[in-house]
């Protein structure tokens, strides 16, 4: 006789969230446990993760033949936040949990060894798609929690082990919902335009790029003070709305560049990558594609140092995203677009 359970994890595609139900099948058989539904390589790992975690948190892990399903199935998932769907899942399905406790949930964590639960990239994204869906009640790593509360109309629970998770669910000690705290905004730039003494012709060029939007090119012998220049030109850009702090949050979330427990992104970005960056590297790429610096520059500055040493393949494929506003990625498995609306800043020297 079969024992089945369903529970609800997310994954990130592209810069937005999805929802992903994990379908836990339990039958006679050889022992083993099987993932399907196009898991790529960290996915597919976590059956080792769970099977330590779910019996270092004191919990039995069945010796029957386990299919796991991760639906839709045509989509392929990546990250390691799906171990907590599954490991609940699985102690559901053997009777541990009802299942029926778990519907109302959203499981987001990866699980170390000892039944801990770890923070994930991608949060942000998830945590807003699953409020637009009607989910609005999600497990998170303590280190992802204040980042889940950004997403509006949520409560977020940071257990920090597995044990805790079950516990709730069982009733037996309820977890206390996460309090949106007053965070310090996350800074990217700390550099201002204020700081700069003389240098009066390129200041009023960097302050009518910055008023209108422009893109600038700077031509001067090295020394002269370009990159200092465009390092500060974010600090003369007006404020980021609200809007355009989630959409960056989102973006820098999704890349693992925010730190734990900071809040939104206050500052416009400044990227400066270095003249030995690959296309894939600038407008994103990857078997799942990943957001590129055009992508990581959106709603502030890209900076492109040395102009004339970047390969013509990297300045040509900057083409659609100066005139778009976006990029958009084709890989066999999937068709992204990425928002791409930054000002462009470059610096050469002149010919010898």
């Amino acid at each position: 006789m079969g024992l089945f359970a369903q529970t609800f994890g997310a994954t990130t595609l592209g810069i937005n969230g999805e929802l992903i139900t994990v379908e836990v099948d339990i039958a006679n058989g050889l022992p083993g446990l099987d993932i399907v539904g196009l898991p790529d390589t960290s996915v597919k790992e976590s059956r080792e993760r769970v099977r330590a975690a779910i019996k270092n948190a004191g919990f039995e892990f069945p010796v029957r033949r386990i299919i796991i399903n991760l639906a839709p199935a045509d989509m392929r998932k990546d990250g390691s936040g799906l171990d907590l769907p599954i490991a609940v899942g699985i102690l559901a399905a053997s009777g541990q949990i009802d299942p029926e406790s778990c519907q109302p949930f959203v499981f987001i964590s990866e699980l170390s060894l000892e039944g801990k639960l770890r923070g994930i990239s991608g949060i942000l994204p998830m945590a807003a798609t699953l409020v637009e869906m009607g989910k609005k009640n999600i497990f998170v790593a303590p280190d992802n929690a204040q980042e889940a509360v950004f997403a509006g109309d949520v409560t977020v629970y940071a257990p920090t082990t597995l044990e805790d998770v079950v516990l709730h669910l069982r009733g037996q000690k309820r977890l206390t919902p996460v309090n949106k705290e007053e965070l310090l905004p996350t800074t990217l730039m700390d550099d201002d335009l204020a700081e700069v003494q003389g240098q009066i012709v390129a200041r009023r060029a960097i302050e009518i790029a910055a008023a209108g939007g422009h893109n600038i090119l700077l031509v001067g012998p090295p020394g002269s003070g370009k990159t200092m220049l465009a390092r500060r030109l974010p600090s003369i850009l007006p404020d980021l709305t609200e809007r355009e702090a989630l959409e960056v949050t989102k973006i820098y979330s999704v890349a693992g560049l925010l730190k734990n427990n900071t809040g939104l992104v206050s500052t416009r970005p400044f990227r400066n990558p270095h003249h030995t960056i690959s296309d894939a590297g600038m407008i994103g790429g990857g078997r799942v594609p990943r957001p590129g610096e055009v992508t990581l520059s959106h709603n502030g500055v890209l900076f492109l140092d040395e102009l004339p040493e970047f390969p013509r393949q990297v300045l040509e494929v900057l083409r659609q995203p100066i005139e778009d506003g976006s990029v958009t990625i084709s890989r066999a498995i999937a068709q992204l677009s990425f928002p791409a609306q930054f000002m462009l800043v470059a610096a050469m020297n002149p010919c010898p």
